[in-house]
């Protein structure tokens, strides 16, 4: 088995080895994978953190070792928890701007040491916030299919990036978040940070928000915005009308 570890900001993971391919997923500085397939100037991977498999170019990530795969999954490194975290580049003497969770990888002080680069962290690396103040900093972000940052994020990569920024690891698209947790069998049970999901006619789970209190849901839906939500559903004040079926609340801790 071959590893490797993403040290640019964000490169896009795409459901194939083509860069017209859809977004699917993105992978964040300094976090890692397996490598599944290698073809042409494209490699298949799968993440380390959520077990989403897509394909990654092969000029945007550096390899890395069995053991030291080993160590990062034994001892997950710290976060960046703003928005945008600044790391000087040594070796070339220039910046990378880190999105929120990003990966401190084999960190010592200030220097992440990914093989031969060195990035040195510039400012304070910090702690998270609560998770009011952490879901309510992407409030405007503008949705984007596959995104998982504050310039562009999609439903289920909010809640994934919210909650990893809280310690707990969710699944990367809604459907596979709805199938964990603890059910909230009534509206008026809901508590800060429980998650809804929302069906199409068909039944499936194909958008998830994080509840604010039992009436308001903040939810990546055009940008992340906050909504007022009822047993129907998610209605919108901006168009007026019901966008989101209600299907389950889940808890998750």
């Amino acid at each position: 088995m071959e590893y490797g570890i993403c040290n640019l900001s964000i490169i896009p993971l795409r459901a194939e080895p083509n860069e017209r391919s859809e977004q699917v997923s993105q992978v964040l500085f300094g976090e890692i994978f397996e490598i599944k397939e290698w073809k042409d100037n494209w490699v298949q991977i799968i993440t380390s953190f959520d077990n989403y498999t897509g394909w990654i170019g092969r000029l945007q990530f550096m390899m890395l070792g069995h053991l030291a795969y080993k160590r990062f999954k034994q001892a997950p490194p710290p976060l960046t928890y703003r928005p945008v975290t600044q790391a000087w580049k040594i070796a070339n003497n220039s910046i990378l701007y880190l999105p929120a969770a990003s990966s401190l990888a084999f960190l010592e002080g200030t220097t992440c040491r990914l093989g031969n680069e060195q990035f040195e962290i510039i400012g304070e690396i910090g702690e998270t916030e609560n998770l009011l103040v952490t879901a309510t900093s992407f409030l405007n972000a503008p949705y984007l299919w596959g995104g998982r940052t504050h310039f562009g994020i999609d439903c289920s990569g909010f809640t994934q990036a919210v909650f990893k920024l809280q310690g707990v690891n969710l699944l990367r698209d809604a459907s596979m978040q709805a199938e964990h947790g603890y059910t909230v069998t009534s509206l008026n049970d809901t508590r800060l940070g429980d998650l809804a999901f929302f069906d199409n006619t068909e039944g499936k789970v194909v958008h998830v928000g994080i509840m604010l209190n039992n009436e308001k849901i903040i939810h990546a839906s055009g940008k992340v915005k906050i909504d007022t939500i009822d047993a129907k559903g998610i209605y919108s004040e901006e168009l007026k009308r019901y966008t989101h079926k209600l299907c389950a609340i889940k808890r998750m801790f």
